[in-house]
């Protein structure tokens, strides 16, 4: 089983969730977070004034998969998510030792 964390836009979740979706994906979690990668945030003008915005809106989805399934939602993920542009986001894979379905017990697999 592995275990998938993407950063991506915001504007953007509606169609990786619709890819997702797509591929047999049938539950995944989000999250609203802020952070910033190598752009270091943006710099705004205000007003007149320029300040620097540290951190950036985005939105996080977590997501349990079979090993099997996983390359195919990385792929998903990647086609809907990108722009081109810079702050695109990330994916991140890891390995799921374990998955229990607390209302019906069912682990492994079984349990996604």
């Amino acid at each position: 089983m592995k275990y998938i964390v993407a950063i991506i836009q915001p504007s953007r979740l509606a169609a990786v969730h619709e890819a997702l979706v797509a591929i047999g994906i049938e539950g995944l979690t989000t999250s609203e977070v802020q952070g910033y990668g190598r752009q270091k945030g943006k710099t705004e003008v205000y007003r007149g004034t320029e300040y620097t915005v540290n951190f950036l809106p985005k939105v996080k989805i977590e997501i349990a998969v079979g090993a099997d399934m996983a390359e195919k939602a990385c792929d998903a993920i990647k086609g809907a998510a990108e722009s081109g542009k810079i702050g695109d986001g990330k994916v991140f894979v890891l390995d799921l030792e374990s998955a229990l379905r607390i209302r019906t017990g069912e682990a492994g697999v079984a349990a996604l």
